[in-house]
């Protein structure tokens, strides 16, 4: 099973050259999965697996922390007319307080994997490697910036749990979701001072469970 280093890959500034490497090597097609909302205490995780079409290049594929929010939907539209195949996963507030967000987050990217309509030859993941993937895989430092289809799953997961916590925001204006995305902002702190937590709040963080208590 080839295995690059975790050196060469960093070093790699072609976002497409560690996937081409392996479809050389007979390995392909290979799968990218990332996640987004691991670190939020309100909202869902969301983890995306995808792979993209052979010799497939996405104009203003990238990180998507990076990416400006018009960006990443505009790339988002273009893996979805570009024939990507995606499968995404999410996790609600009650299953991460009741399972763990790392519990998740480890069997939403086998499952997002599992889901795509084609059986991957190899997988990359960001940043660690995942056990128990149905085929070869792994962890990447910083996939999203040097590997395309992990920089397309961390757009599509992030794209997706944006347009929930928008929907969100609809339903708990109180809280200034579309604007911080359930993260620990200061002003998500401050409407969890004057509001307490809602039911899209992960309970068992240290910063929601410090107001349930009042």
């Amino acid at each position: 099973m080839l295995r690059p280093t975790s050196s060469r890959m960093r070093r790699e500034s072609d976002l497409y050259a560690l996937e081409a490497a392996l479809e050389r090597r007979g390995l392909g097609p290979v799968a990218g999965v990332d996640e987004a909302g691991r670190g939020a205490c309100a909202g869902p995780l969301v983890v995306a697996a995808v792979l993209l079409p052979p010799s497939a290049r996405v104009d203003e594929l990238g990180d998507s922390k990076l990416l400006t929010e018009a960006a990443r939907e505009r790339v988002f539209e273009r893996l979805r007319r570009g024939r990507a195949e995606t499968a995404v996963v999410a996790y609600g507030p009650d299953e991460i307080d009741r399972r763990g967000v790392g519990v998740c987050n480890l069997e939403g990217m086998r499952l997002a994997v599992a889901r795509l309509a084609s059986r991957p030859g190899y997988v990359l993941t960001d940043g660690f490697a995942v056990a128990g993937m149905p085929t070869g895989s792994l962890g990447v430092v910083k996939g999203d910036r040097t590997a395309a289809c992990v920089a397309a799953a961390g757009v599509v997961a992030k794209v997706t749990r944006d347009r929930l916590m928008n929907e969100l925001d609809g339903r708990y204006p109180h809280y200034g979701f579309a604007a911080h995305k359930g993260y620990g902002t200061a002003a998500h702190e401050a409407a969890l001072r004057e509001w307490g937590p809602c039911e899209q709040h992960r309970m068992t963080y240290a910063n929601v469970a410090a107001h349930c208590a009042r």
